[in-house]
C-alpha cells in the first residue's frame, strides 16, 4: 500500500552509496582466449581503473590490484588505456607516470616505456603483432606533438614513430598484413566532430613513407575498420548523418555509402577508445545506431540490409570487440547501470556479463519518455523521467518538483537509460528532465551545429523552453523547477539562472563562469573549441563578456549549489570560487563544496557520496521538503 507523502520527502532504498557502488564507468572490454576481460572504475577504491577478466566457470578476478590505474591523460580526457597481446599479455597505461606496463595475469607489472615526465599514452591497441598507440609529448612546444607509435614488448626499452604531421591522430588502423596504416587526423582549431581528415599511408619498415587523405577534408570522418588489405570502412557524415562508408584502395579510391539511414554510427571523438561498429567473422557488420536512443544492429555490406538486435543497452552503447559473431557491447539501459553485454550477432541472443548491480529492484526505476518540445530555435528533445516509488504518493493536486539535467560537451548527448542519480531522485518524488539541447549529438550534424557561435543563447533557450514545456503539460511545479549541469552542462546552467526566470534553484558542478578564463586556462585538446561556440578571440573578446554568466552578477537571485574538484585541470577552481564570491557579495543563498584530489569530474566513491547528498539537501532545503535519510545543508 502507498503511503501518502508529500514529493521530494519519500522514503527510498536508493542511498547515495547504492548510487555509487553502481556508477563504475566501463572502459573497453576484449575477447582473450575463452575469457572476457573490461577495464571498471571503482568508486570505492579512490576512482581508480582496473581491468578485470571472467573467466571460463565465471570466476571473476581482478588483474590490476590496487593501487595500479589504467587511466591515459592524452587530450586529459584519456581512453584506450589498456589492451591485450596474443599470448594474453595487459598493457596498460598507469595514471601516476603515464608510462606503458605489461603484465601477465598472477605477475607483477613490468613497464615498457622509459620514465619520461612530458609523455603520454593512449589508444592503446594489438594489431598484427604490433602494440600501437597514440603518444601525447608535452615540454617542447606549446602544442603538444602528437604521434602514433609502436612501442616494443621485448627487449630494452623502443618506442617507434609511425607518423605525426598534424596537431592531433586518433584511431589508427593497419591493414591484414601490416602493409597500410589508416588513421584520424585533424588540426586547431578544429574539433574531430567538426572535421578530420581520414589518411591512408603506406609502410615502410614500419613506418609511413607515403600518405592520401582518402576523405573530403570537410566532414568528420571516423574509425577506420578494415575489411581486407585493400577494402576499408570508416564513419563519415557527408549527408548530415555519420553512417559507415567503404572505400576500395584498388578502384580509384571510390566510396560508398554502406547503409544509408537517418541515424548516426558515430559520435563526438573525446576519448581514443570509442567504436561504433566493427567487422563480424561472416562479414557482415554490427553497429551502434542513435537516433535519440541507441539501437546495436547488424549490416550486410554488399546489399545495406540493416537488422536490429534490440538489445537491452541503449545508452552511450559501443562496439567493443568481436569474435566470430560473438560480440562485446558496452552501455547502459533503462534497467541497468554502465555494464558489458556479451551478444551473439547471429542468434540475436545477449547476457548482460559486467558491470555492478544496482541495489534495488526494478520497480524503483522510472520509465524514460521520450518528449520534444517546440523551443525559439526549433525542436528541443529530451527525457522526462516521472517521480517513481512502489510505496508513496503525493497528495493530491501537489505536482512534483522537477530537476533539469544539462549534459557536458556541449556535444554530448543522453540516451533515455535512468542512471542510479536519477533514479536516487525520482524514487525520493523529484522528478528529471535531461535535456538535448541544440548543440548535441546523436540527432545529426544540423542539429549539433546549432550551437555554433551561439552557446549561451541557443542551450540557454532550448534548456528554458523544454523546463517550461514540461510544466505547462502540468507534470512539474513550475515553482519549483532547478537546473544542474556540469562542466559545459555548468555553463548553461549558470547561464540560464542569470538569463531567465523559469529556474528557482542551481547546481553546477565544476560548471563555466567565465569564457575568456575558459580561453586562456584550458587544456590544448579544448584550445580553440570556443572558436566554433563564440568565435575566435580577439575578434569576439566583447561576445565572451556578454555571454559569460560571471560578467552580470547581479543577475544571479536564486540559490545555487557549487561543486568543485580540487585538481580540475580543465575548469580551474577559480571559475567556481569567482562565482562563490559573486553570490556572497549579492547575498544570494549559496553553498560552495571543494573535492581534495578531484578533477574534472567526480570518481571518488566518498565524493560521490557526499556530493549526491548535498545536492538532495540543497533542494530540500530550497523547495522546503525534508530529507530525513540526509544531513541538512546550511546556506551561506
Amino acid at each position: 500500500m502507498q503511503r501518502e507523502i508529500p514529493y521530494g520527502s519519500w522514503p527510498s532504498p536508493v542511498t547515495a552509496a547504492a548510487v555509487s557502488a553502481a556508477s563504475g564507468r566501463i572502459d573497453g572490454a576484449r575477447f582473450v582466449g575463452d575469457e572476457v576481460w573490461w577495464g571498471e572504475g571503482v568508486p570505492e577504491e579512490g576512482g581508480r581503473t582496473t581491468v578485470r577478466r571472467r573467466r571460463v566457470d565465471g570466476v571473476v578476478e581482478d588483474l590490476l590490484p590496487p593501487p595500479w590505474n589504467a587511466r591515459s591523460r592524452v587530450h586529459e580526457y584519456g581512453g584506450g588505456s589498456w589492451t591485450t597481446g596474443d599470448d594474453g599479455t595487459l598493457y596498460f597505461v598507469e595514471k601516476a607516470d603515464q608510462r606503458i606496463w605489461a603484465v601477465f595475469p598472477g605477475d607483477v607489472p613490468v613497464p615498457r616505456t622509459a620514465p619520461d615526465e612530458g609523455a603520454r599514452f593512449g589508444g592503446l591497441s594489438w594489431q598484427e603483432g604490433r602494440l600501437i598507440a597514440v603518444r601525447e609529448l608535452h615540454g617542447t612546444t606549446k602544442v603538444p606533438r602528437r604521434d602514433i607509435v609502436t612501442i616494443a614488448t621485448t627487449g630494452p626499452w623502443r618506442v617507434v614513430d609511425m607518423t605525426a604531421d598534424t596537431d592531433f591522430v586518433a584511431q589508427p588502423a593497419l591493414s591484414p598484413g601490416g602493409r597500410h596504416l589508416a588513421w584520424v587526423a585533424w588540426n586547431h582549431p578544429d574539433m574531430p566532430w567538426d572535421r578530420t581528415e581520414l589518411r591512408v599511408g603506406r609502410l615502410a619498415d614500419g613506418i609511413v613513407a607515403e600518405w592520401t587523405t582518402v576523405s573530403s577534408g570537410e566532414t568528420a570522418a571516423l574509425q577506420p575498420v578494415w575489411l581486407d588489405a585493400d577494402d576499408l570502412l570508416y564513419a563519415d557524415d557527408p549527408t548530415g548523418r555519420w553512417n559507415i562508408w567503404r572505400l576500395r584502395l584498388d578502384a580509384d579510391l571510390g566510396h560508398e555509402d554502406v547503409a544509408p539511414a537517418d541515424a548516426d554510427t558515430g559520435g563526438p571523438l573525446w576519448v581514443l577508445g570509442a567504436r561504433w561498429f566493427a567487422r563480424l567473422g561472416d562479414g557482415r557488420i554490427v553497429a551502434t545506431r542513435t537516433d535519440g536512443a541507441d539501437d546495436v544492429v547488424v549490416i550486410d555490406p554488399d546489399t545495406g540490409d540493416a537488422r536490429s538486435l534490440g538489445l537491452e543497452a541503449t545508452s552511450n552503447v559501443g562496439i567493443e570487440d568481436v569474435s566470430g559473431t560473438r560480440v562485446l557491447v558496452s552501455g547502459s539501459s533503462a534497467a541497468s547501470p554502465p555494464g558489458v553485454w556479451l551478444v551473439d550477432a547471429a542468434s540475436g541472443a545477449s547476457e548482460r556479463i559486467a558491470g555492478a548491480d544496482a541495489e534495488w529492484e526494478d520497480e524503483w526505476m522510472p520509465r524514460p519518455r521520450a518528449v520534444t518540445f517546440e523551443g525559439p530555435h526549433g525542436p528541443v528533445h529530451a527525457f522526462d523521467y516521472p517521480p517513481t516509488n512502489p510505496q508513496a504518493r503525493a497528495p493530491e493536486g501537489e505536482l512534483p518538483p522537477y530537476v533539469v539535467f544539462v549534459h557536458g560537451g556541449p556535444t554530448g548527448h543522453v540516451s533515455g537509460a535512468a542512471s542510479g542519480k536519477i533514479t536516487y531522485f525520482t524514487s525520493r518524488g523529484i522528478g528529471v528532465l535531461d535535456v538535448n539541447y541544440g548543440g548535441s549529438s546523436g540527432y545529426g550534424r544540423a542539429y549539433r551545429e546549432r550551437l555554433r557561435g551561439t552557446w549561451g543563447i541557443v542551450d540557454v533557450d532550448d534548456v528554458a523552453a523544454a523546463a517550461a514545456g514540461l510544466a505547462a503539460e502540468g507534470r512539474a511545479d513550475a515553482a519549483r523547477l532547478a537546473i544542474e549541469g556540469g562542466s559545459a552542462g555548468g555553463w548553461t546552467a549558470l547561464a540560464a539562472l542569470v538569463r531567465t526566470d523559469v529556474f528557482s534553484a542551481g547546481i553546477s558542478r565544476y560548471g563555466v563562469g567565465d569564457a575568456r578564463a575558459l580561453a586562456a586556462e584550458t587544456h590544448d585538446f579544448e584550445a580553440h573549441y570556443l572558436d566554433g561556440l563564440i568565435g575566435p578571440l580577439p575578434r569576439d573578446e566583447q561576445v565572451y563578456v556578454e555571454r559569460s554568466p560571471l560578467s552580470t552578477p547581479d543577475r544571479f537571485r536564486v540559490p545555487l549549489l557549487l561543486l568543485q574538484g580540487a585538481e580540475d585541470e580543465v575548469v580551474p577552481p577559480a571559475q567556481s570560487e569567482a562565482i562563490r564570491d559573486a553570490l556572497a557579495a549579492r547575498g544570494v543563498p549559496h553553498a560552495y563544496v571543494l573535492y581534495p584530489g578531484e578533477g574534472h569530474g567526480f570518481r571518488r566513491g566518498e565524493t560521490i557520496v557526499d556530493a549526491l547528498e548535498k545536492e538532495l539537501a540543497f533542494l530540500g532545503a530550497v523547495f522546503g521538503f525534508e530529507t530525513p535519510d540526509v544531513p541538512p545543508l546550511a546556506l551561506s
